[in-house]
Formats: C-alpha cells, structure tokens, sequence
C-alpha cells in the first residue's frame, strides 16, 4: 500500500505561535517540499487572510504552474459562496479544501444553522466551485468531537455529498482529543460504511498522541496523512512528517513517495525560517538522535551493530556519532579516533580516557574535535616530571576593584603562600607566584605570548587551549595547557612552564623548548 502525503507547513505550520513566512520564504518552502522531499501534495495557505498570504500563494502558483506542480498545491477556503474560490483562483490555484463544520456542536452553535442548512451552503459553494473549474476537498472541522458526540450528524453530512465530486474527505482531529483506538474505530468507520470515497487523515498533538494517532488511522485503512515539517502547527503541533516517515516505512511496512535522506537538511532550514528550535531528543531530526553516548553502546556497535535499529542515520542525510563524557569508555573514544585518523597506544588510550572521563564528570561537553587537544595535553603532561606543584588556589574579580589571587604552591616538598592583586585573574595569580619566587630568590621567567584557542567545532563550554611563550634566560619555552576555564588552563601552563625549568636546570640544557 502506498501512503500519501498532504503536508500543510505553509498553512497549519504558520498558525504555529510567532511563526509567520515571508512570501520568498513560502516559495523557497514549497520548493523543498515538491522538489527536494517529494511530498504527494502542499496546503500553502488560508484563503483571505491577508495581502501577504495572497502574495505568497501567488509567487507559489506561479512557479508551480511552469514546474508542472499545479495540482498538488491546495488552499484552505470558507463556507462563504464565491469569496474564497475567487481568491483562490485570482492566486493562481486549482484545489480548495472546503473547511465545514464537522460536529453537531460547531454546526448549531458557531453557525447557528441545521445540518440541512449548512449542507445547502456547502452544495452552493461546490456548485461554483465546479463552474469555476476548482478541485475541491473537504475539510470536516471537529470530526474528531463529531464521531465522539454526534456521529449521525457526521454520516448524514457525507450521505449529502458522497455523489458531489469531492475528491478527498479529510478527517482532521482539531483538537488533539483522540487516542488511538479511538482514532482506529473511527476512521474504520468512515472506510467501512463509504468505501468508495478518499479520506485523509489530520492529526494535532495536544496530548502527544498524533503520530500514535496517525499510525491507528493508516491501520484502520486511511491513504492520506497530513504532517507539518517538525510538528510545526497551532497549540502543540501536527503530526510531524520526520516521525511519520519512520512509522509507515519500519514498523507499518508500506511505501511513500518521501525522499528520506533531504529530510534532515530541509528541517533544518525550516527552523531557520520559522525561529522554532527542533528539540535536541526529536526523533529523526534531533541534534542528539543519532549519538550514542554510554560507552557500552560504543562497545556493542563494534561487535556487529548490537545497538542499531533500522532507524539509520545515512537514511537521512545524516552520520551516527559517539558523545564524549563521563560515560565514555574506550570504545567511544576509539570511534571518534578512527573519524580524525589517529591511532594511540594501549597505555595512552588509557590516560586520554581517563582525561576525557575526568572532564565529562563536570559536566564538560566534549566533541570530536577537543579530542587532538586532549591527547596533545595528556601526552605532553606525561614528558615533565612534577617538582612544583599548585595545591590550591582561589580567584576573585569584582567591578571596579582589583582582582585578588592566593595561591598554595609545593616547591621541593614544602608548601609556599602568597598572595597579590593585578589587573585581571591571571595578572593577580602570577605577582602572588612571584611573590613567593622572590622569597626563594629563583629566578622567573619573562611572559613573551599569550594564545587562547577554542578547538573548531567544540563547544565554547567545553574546552579552552591555552598556550604561552616564555623567556627564561635567552632560552625560548612554550607551554599548552587544556581546560574549560581560560585562566585555569593558563595557570595549568605557567605550573608546566615552572617544571620544565627545574628539569632544564637539572639537565644542565638550557636551549628552545615546547611543551
């Protein structure tokens, strides 16, 4: 069975709060959604609305007329006579979905008219319609309270007009109310008592059941589903298309037109459009859906993809990838290895894991590209020996006051004090050291430059290199040092710096050197 898909982002989407599409953005939408994803059709508006909304449907028809897409572009249109055809049809469109009153309830009460009545104007509207040459769908407001409450009402309206020419009844849950064996019986309803006709199916998601809902309509019988890119949509959304896709292709195993792999690329630019951020955890199209992040998944994926669904990322235009944290083991670190082309020894791979561990614990987010820094850091911690070591430290700045730095350092075993202000942190922590160089009469070293690095593509939280020139009697030192926090990572190469210097004088070899 094939499964149809009438996505409705131009239209339902836009009633997303805050959300409004210029007329180019409408029109650069509707390209992705024909072209790039292939949707079956495209609900682009809401006829009368405003200026904008006719502009923008009009560039729309326009390209679509010259494409060949014109019948696969539909426009919402009112029980209001010719005012909506002619709108539609001054915009360039061919399709009008008909909206009428699905309930008892909407039809007595918001039109405060009898079934018979609003049938009468429905059958004017479509009589026109025909004249006019305009495809028409009709859209049954409330059906969803309609089939709980007044299904009789439901059954003498489409009675009235299952010989008018309509080409498809779309069965809309406006409201977000139903579950899902409530969406099943009654859409098995409707395909059982009127087989003849075409249904779609349009879910909301007030109680985050529309793909749910969605999945029981297909079920149940239905060929058309309605979706919004991302669940954009009024209240809590539409049926998202991402999630659909998954639900008809894997677990209900029936065919659409959808090009699955543009999927991630057109969402994304859709959330630029509208200003909506799509949710890191959204299946399919989540920043995170597709990164393992315990290292026993890492583990099992290597031992023949233990922890694979048939959810693969390539499906969609996307890579699998391996977080790095506290949760990390071996095999995590190994796959994002393997992406950089880097190979570490069993007892390297050992302190890089630990290091990566170690950062993860406060709540650091590591990236595949922190990763150089963090072996460069760790196997350069291993080549200097720790005769000088800072045992604490404490910071302050305040506005308008200098900074003030105390710090605890262990020099040849025993425990030093000092402490200054400077301007700035590590202008504050570097006189208190000096300080305490003074009082020991060592000699210190001259600062000749200072780089902080952010490795490209990580996190601005996650890690800062720092890297520092020194002049220590004509012989040139450079130190690198890793950490989240810029002045702790420079205080991490000023404490290295220290140390290469006792190992240089014990060598007696003083000459360039860069750790």
């Amino acid at each position: 069975m094939n499964i149809t898909i009438m996505d409705t982002t131009l239209r339902d989407g836009e009633q997303t709060s805050g959300v409004s599409f210029t007329a180019s953005e409408k029109l650069n939408i509707a390209k992705l959604l024909l072209e790039d994803l292939n949707v079956d059709r495209i609900e682009v508006a809401s006829a009368r609305v405003s200026e904008g909304e006719f502009k923008g449907a009009n560039l729309i028809f326009d390209w679509a007329k010259e494409q060949g897409h014109i019948e696969k572009i539909e426009v919402l249109g009112f029980v209001d006579r010719d005012i909506s055809l002619k709108w539609i049809r001054n915009a360039g469109g061919k399709v009008n979905n008909l909206l009428m009153k699905g309930s008892l309830k909407h039809c007595q009460i918001q039109l405060k008219k009898t079934p018979e009545e609003h049938i009468a104007d429905v059958k004017e509207v479509l009589g026109i319609a025909r004249e006019m040459g305009i495809r028409m769908n009709i859209y049954f407001e409330d059906w969803s309270n309609g089939m709980r409450n007044s299904p009789e009402y439901i059954y003498k309206v489409l009675d009235a007009l299952k010989d008018e020419g309509i080409d498809r009844f779309m069965l809309p849950d406006t409201l977000g109310i139903l579950n899902q064996q409530e969406a099943y019986e009654f859409c098995l309803d409707m395909i059982n008592r009127y087989p003849d006709l075409n249904f779609d199916f349009h879910a909301h998601n007030d109680y985050d059941l529309a793909t749910a809902n969605t999945f029981s309509a297909i079920r149940a019988g239905i060929t058309g589903i309605h979706t919004t890119v991302n669940g954009l949509g009024e209240r809590a959304g539409n049926a998202p298309l991402s999630s659909v896709i998954g639900v008809v292709k894997d677990l209900l195993k029936y065919d659409m037109s959808i090009r699955e792999e543009k999927l991630y690329q057109v969402s994304k630019i859709i959330e630029s459009f509208s200003g909506i951020r799509i949710p890191s955890n959204k299946p399919l199209i989540g920043e995170n859906v597709f990164t393992q992040t315990s290292g026993i998944h890492a583990d099992g994926d290597q031992k023949d993809d233990l922890y694979f669904n048939d959810l693969l990322p390539e499906r969609f235009g996307r890579k699998r990838t391996y977080a790095l944290g506290k949760l990390s083991g071996k095999a995590s670190i190994q796959k994002n290895l393997e992406e950089l082309g880097i190979e570490l020894s069993k007892e390297d791979m050992k302190l890089v894991t630990e290091r990566v561990i170690e950062l993860g614990d406060k709540k650091e987010i590591i990236t595949k590209e922190d990763l150089p820094y963090i072996i460069s850091d760790v196997l350069r911690s291993k080549r200097v020996e720790e005769k000088i070591r800072i045992k604490n430290f404490s910071l302050s700045v305040a506005r308008g006051l200098r900074s003030v730095a105390t710090l605890s350092i262990e020099i040849d075993s025993q425990i030093h004090e000092g402490t200054a202000s400077g301007d700035g942190q590590y202008d504050a922590f570097m006189k208190a050291l000096w300080k305490i160089y003074d009082r020991l009469e060592k000699k210190h070293p001259v600062l000749t430059d200072y780089v902080v690095t952010i490795p490209p593509g990580g996190k601005t939280d996650a890690l800062v290199e720092c890297m520092i020139n020194w002049n220590y009697e004509g012989t040139l030192i450079k130190t690198r040092a890793l950490d989240s926090d810029q002045t702790v990572a420079a205080i991490k190469c000023t404490t290295r710096m220290l140390n290469v210097i006792e190992s240089l004088k014990a060598n007696n070899n003083l000459r360039t050197n860069g750790l």
